[in-house]
């Protein structure tokens, strides 16, 4: 009688006991790692014209993987950081195998050895405070639906808040008295308390007038009661941008996501003398280099620093070497 090939078995023990019960991963990370198995599976079986039911262990090899990755690349035209994320949910995989199929370890052992990618560091595009202004003053707030976006997106802006940390604040996260503040629940189940202006306070105890929410239901929702999701706020705040284009023409090329407020925040706050490793608590950092990136993008920052230069500082002569005709005339020669 044919022995079941195994890997059904240790796919499932890979999320239901390793993911949740051992390393007690969180929702997001799961979901990330199912759409990847779930990505992966349809190719491979696409490839041997198989169905995904009728894959074996055997056929997962670390060719099949680097095929998977340059499918991501060059047809799904994924960046290079997600490309390194879906390998790191098939690595996590098969390094649990491997301690458990010790008859295909060198097969994980290879998988194991793909290297991850290295991506270009871009400087963070972040708005300017006009350009803020300006995509604030969109909503209608006469509405409920305009009141709503120009309170979520000016807590965006106030607190720095990732978009589903925002989108799933509850009234009892927030303290509305003095001292206003807002409990942020972040990446890797991260908690953190984020200071509120006065303003910020005032909209979203406006909103939750004309809207009341129980204490732990979300606050921003849509006409059903149910809560916003990201892509809807996407698409919302493209066409708030839309017609702030009118206003402030730079905002053309930019490309404005939700993220980019969480930006603007941390950009502004280094513009403002706020200390960096506030603003890394501030925005939930884990690494501080993080947080240094928005130090070296800044150029209002980088302005008034070369504006502070002395003119006493810069050199009224040339450097020797460049007044030594010599010196000069023998580089020439070579």
């Amino acid at each position: 009688m044919k022995q079941a090939d195994p890997f059904p078995g240790l796919l499932r023990a890979f999320f239901y006991e390793w993911m949740v019960e051992q390393r007690n991963a969180s929702a997001h990370t799961i979901r990330s790692y199912r759409d990847t198995w779930r990505l992966f599976l349809r190719f491979v079986a696409q490839r041997r014209r198989r169905t995904v039911a009728q894959l074996t262990l055997g056929e997962l090899t670390a060719s099949e993987v680097s095929a998977f990755l340059q499918y991501l690349e060059q047809e799904r035209h994924d960046s290079i950081g997600t490309r390194n994320c879906r390998l790191a949910a098939l690595r996590s995989f098969f390094g649990f195998v491997a301690g458990r199929e010790l008859a295909i370890a060198a097969q994980c052992t290879e998988i194991l050895r793909i290297p991850t990618k290295r991506a270009p560091i871009h400087a963070p595009c972040y708005l300017d405070s006009s350009e803020v202004e300006a995509i604030l003053a969109q909503p209608d707030r006469s509405t409920l639906e305009g009141q709503r976006d120009h309170a979520l997106l000016s807590f965006l802006y106030n607190s720095g808040a990732r978009i589903q940390e925002a989108l799933n604040v509850c009234p009892q996260a927030i303290r509305f008295d003095t001292a206003a503040c807002v409990r942020l629940y972040g990446k890797g189940r991260k908690e953190r308390l984020c200071p509120l202006w006065p303003e910020t306070v005032s909209l979203l105890r406006s909103l939750l007038q004309r809207r009341p929410r129980p204490d732990d239901e979300p606050i921003f929702v849509n006409r059903y009661g149910v809560r916003l999701g990201a892509s809807g706020v996407r698409f919302k705040l493209a066409k708030y941008v839309k017609e702030a284009v009118k206003i402030v023409p730079s905002l053309r090329l930019k490309h404005v996501t939700p993220h980019s407020f969480r930006h603007a925040t941390a950009s502004h706050l280094v513009a403002a003398g706020v200390d960096i490793t506030v603003i890394r608590s501030w925005l939930g950092h884990v690494s501080l280099d993080t947080t240094n990136h928005y130090a070296e993008a800044n150029l209002d920052t980088k302005r008034k620093a070369l504006e502070r230069l002395e003119a006493s500082s810069k050199a009224s002569r040339p450097p020797r070497w460049k007044r030594d005709a010599s010196v000069l005339a023998w580089l020439d020669t070579l």
